[in-house]
């Protein structure tokens, strides 16, 4: 039995709407998690997050393990009290950013070992560490295995070595994490833009049995259609009772057609990075504040918007905090970017519930090509 129920409230076509229910509370899905890399939201307060409606975040393995440190983070009472975040958290496994960041000694059957980005110190992450850490060190709710991504365009050899030894390492994942009853554990579909691989990675998961599973090894580099032509079956191998994380996407487009095709969960680092760029999201697609066309515009980014960074600034004035370097301007910028996914994630869930998903997918595609 799954650690957290996943209950429908609605379908439509592939998309599909409900909660994941967890002890720190409820998650709604269609659910974009804001991505908390170093035990915070970059620029804004838990507070601020809180008001965007989001009801969870993501923090990385990688990066706490490093620094402050799993063991400190544990003795201080744990990733949420450290940071003062009461709802769910899911922490990645941290193999991700060990491939993309570390200069990486070594690949084995055991486990990672690598270089720390930060001073250059050994360590050690085999699939029972990364447990150890995100589960009991950490604490977080949603624990994610440790698995191989490949960079893309990979070999077709090369992602089947991946699956193959994610897969393993899932088991391994699975006997570390045992059976919890506040805690769930997901597991990672690979095997690239390769639908035999997909396959066989989805039935190897399946077999070992996990709360949730995630659609790795996208968002590499491969692009919006190919993204696309792998999600037109991906999460059609994955359990239907189950929810579906893609991770690390992404642009609103992104978010939209992947619900279109049956995902439940995302998470990814653009809006608070745009943020810090003077780059917002709209419902008309981006825009760039540091644009002098917005040196004298009075109106906000969304007067419709409950968040005050949306709805009571100025475009004039956003634009003046970007080009003087303030740091406001990347405050006001990360929140309102980040309180407008969360209202695109209660679009959907609204628009899926009333049977109309595919006329709001219509109308958000059109009014993207606009901006």
């Amino acid at each position: 039995m799954a650690a957290f129920p996943f209950e429908f409230a609605a379908t439509d076509g592939a998309a599909r709407t409900g909660v994941l229910k967890t002890a720190r509370g409820d998650i709604r899905t269609p659910a974009f998690m804001p991505v908390g890399t170093a035990a915070t939201v970059k620029a804004l307060t838990v507070d601020q997050v809180t008001s965007t409606g989001a009801d969870i975040i993501l923090g990385n393995t990688y990066h706490l393990m490093l620094r402050p440190g799993a063991e400190r983070v544990a003795r201080l009472g744990g990733l949420h009290r450290f940071m003062r975040w009461e709802r769910p958290i899911l922490t990645d496994s941290g193999g991700f950013q060990v491939m993309s960041l570390s200069n990486i000694a070594k690949v084995t059957e055991e486990a990672v070992t690598f270089a720390s980005h930060i001073d250059g110190s050994r360590h050690v992450l085999s699939p029972e560490r990364s447990v150890e850490i995100q589960a009991d060190l950490l604490g977080s709710d949603i624990v994610m295995q440790l698995d191989e991504c490949v960079a893309w365009p990979a070999e077709e050899t090369r992602a089947a070595e991946a699956l193959r030894l994610s897969a393993r390492w899932g088991a391994r994942c699975k006997a570390a994490f045992g059976e919890r009853e506040h805690q769930a554990l997901f597991g990672i579909q690979q095997g690239s833009t390769i639908e035999a691989l997909r396959r066989e990675s989805a039935e190897r998961l399946v077999d070992i049995g996990f709360d949730g599973y995630a659609i790795g090894g996208l968002a590499v580099g491969e692009g919006h259609e190919a993204m696309c032509e792998v999600l037109d079956y991906a999460p059609g191998l994955l359990p239907v009772d189950r929810p579906r994380y893609l991770m690390g996407v992404g642009k609103p487009i992104d978010l939209v057609e992947a619900v279109a095709r049956g995902v439940d969960m995302f998470d990814c680092v653009l809006p608070t990075r745009s943020g810090r760029h003077g780059q917002a999201w709209t419902w008309n697609g981006p825009i760039n504040l540091k644009n002098a066309r917005f040196a004298e515009d009075d109106t906000p980014l969304d007067e419709a918007s409950s968040c005050p960074a949306s709805r009571d600034y100025s475009k004039a004035y956003l634009h003046h905090l970007v080009k003087a370097e303030e740091i406001l301007g990347q405050v006001l910028l990360s929140w309102h970017n980040i309180a407008h996914f969360q209202a695109l994630t209660a679009a959907m869930r609204a628009a899926i519930a009333e049977g109309r998903f595919e006329a709001f997918r219509r109308d958000f595609k059109a009014a993207q090509r606009t901006g």
